[in-house]
């Protein structure tokens, strides 16, 4: 990504966020390429955090997606936008990936399987690949729409 391009894209956002009545402190880029695909890392943040994250990062996610269309419209360009606000989705990975772990190591030790609570596909993906090298337990998805969860069994 080029240097005016993430310029472009900080200001567009710095609008949409004013726009929206958002009291912004700071709004950091960086590019990367994911699935050999150009990538924008957007870290922001604001006094009042919820607002924008919803209800288990719901907004947040929705806001991520409606971004990543007005600027790819706006620079004729296809990239994504992996939006997070006050380190939400990283605090959410650790938490989700400490989760996992301790959650495996309870169901070898009691062998009886665990049915996590629903949650939405991209927290069940993290679930799944971060238990996948495990070969004491077995990891599925089970249940419909919003109500999909995860369980984990002995194998």
């Amino acid at each position: 990504m080029e240097e005016q391009e993430l310029k472009t894209i900080k200001e567009t956002i710095e609008k949409f966020l004013q726009k929206m009545t958002v009291d912004v402190l700071t709004v950091e880029l960086n590019s990367s390429l994911v699935n050999n695909k150009e990538c924008v890392n957007v870290d922001i943040h604001i006094k009042e955090p919820q607002v924008l994250i919803g209800q288990s990062g719901q907004t947040l996610f929705e806001l991520g997606r409606l971004l990543r269309i007005i600027l790819n419209k706006k620079l004729q360009k296809d990239f994504y936008v992996d939006l997070d606000i006050n380190d939400y989705k990283k605090q959410k990975l650790l938490y989700l990936k400490k989760m996992a772990a301790d959650l495996a190591r309870e169901v070898v030790v009691t062998q009886k399987e665990k049915i996590l609570p629903p949650m939405p596909s991209y927290e069940r993906r993290i679930i799944h690949s971060e238990l996948a090298g495990r070969q004491d337990i077995i990891t599925q998805s089970h249940g419909e729409g919003v109500d999909r969860s995860v369980i984990i069994s002995p194998k």
